[in-house]
């Protein structure tokens, strides 16, 4: 097998992006071969990898795979694999792997719901992630206050938080009568508690907020909250070419592999419960409602901007 750069390998392997694991490598963090690793060093099968003392298994390009998962993420879970106050995650109920590892795209925290990207693939990761590339984030969110044009004209002109300045690049009305109202909102950014602090910069609540889509993927109308899919294999190369990444292997089991997994889909529970009082007229209402799962996976608008509009 022939061998790779040991930053790619790890970034591949769901560690972290490659300037990630190149920082790692610099900190002291990796052990190749039970000596620290150095910038430059090439891994292969048969060498012995170390991360914070302890051997990781490694995914190669040979026997890569590039997998996609789209999970609606319900309120109460937060966004890390193990939580010191013992809070549900939002991997304690994703689908096993053989090899690699489930990395997250982005997060969300505990009171918003919505769209959440797992891959195995740690490039694809971090082009989702990177500011360089402009993916943009839509989001659902109630609102209560009142809302008028001039307030809509300062959250996309740019407000001043205390991290800098922030602006909605999109903002619409979309449903609803009486104090709560519902609009749609873009931001380009993932900063944290962004949509909540713009509203809140503006004398306005936030009491729902959901993520729909993040960049070309949508959240299909058919992943009910707290349930899981896998992106099927054209899904997952649209996606790679959208994100001008090389293409690679995806994941095509065998009949038995495929039985098993569709099991294991079809077994999963629908949480609602994990949002304790929610009344059918609170949910979020999202376009596309009768959006099919072909649709998962959209092409932007192209031109100078990278984002895609409402």
């Amino acid at each position: 097998m022939q061998d790779e750069k040991l930053q790619k390998v790890l970034a591949r392997s769901g560690f972290g992006s490659r300037r990630e694991m190149e920082r790692w490598i610099e900190s002291g963090r990796i052990m190749l071969n039970d000596q620290p690793a150095t910038l430059g060093d090439r891994v292969s099968a048969q060498d012995r990898v170390c991360v914070d003392g302890k051997e990781v298994a490694l995914t190669f390009a040979a026997t890569a795979e590039r997998r996609v998962l789209v999970y609606n993420k319900p309120l109460g879970e937060v966004c890390t694999r193990h939580d010191p106050e013992g809070r549900p995650t939002v991997f304690d109920n994703l689908p096993p792997l053989k090899q690699g590892r489930w990395v997250a795209i982005g997060r969300l925290d505990i009171n918003t719901s919505g769209l959440l990207i797992f891959t195995t693939d740690g490039e694809l990761a971090n082009r989702m992630m990177h500011p360089s590339m402009q993916i943009d984030r839509e989001y659902a969110v109630r609102v209560l206050g009142d809302v008028d044009d001039a307030m809509l004209e300062r959250l996309q002109q740019g407000v001043l938080l205390e991290d800098g300045m922030a602006r909605f690049t999109d903002v619409r009305y979309f449903d609803g009568e009486g104090a709560n109202k519902w609009y749609h909102c873009v931001v380009m950014e993932g900063r944290n508690r962004e949509v909540r602090r713009l509203w809140e910069s503006q004398g306005a609540q936030v009491n729902r907020l959901k993520r729909v889509r993040f960049g070309p993927v949508f959240l299909p109308s058919d992943i009910k909250v707290g349930t899981w899919r896998e992106l099927a294999p054209k899904e997952v190369e649209l996606l790679a070419r959208e994100l001008e990444l090389d293409s690679a292997r995806t994941h095509r089991p065998t009949p038995l592999e495929s039985e098993r997994e569709q099991r294991l889909y079809k077994r999963q529970r629908v949480r609602q419960a994990v949002i304790k009082g929610q009344s059918e007229e609170d949910k979020p209402r999202t376009p596309g409602k009768s959006r099919t799962k072909a649709r998962s996976v959209g092409k932007r608008n192209s031109g100078n901007k990278r984002g895609r509009r409402v």
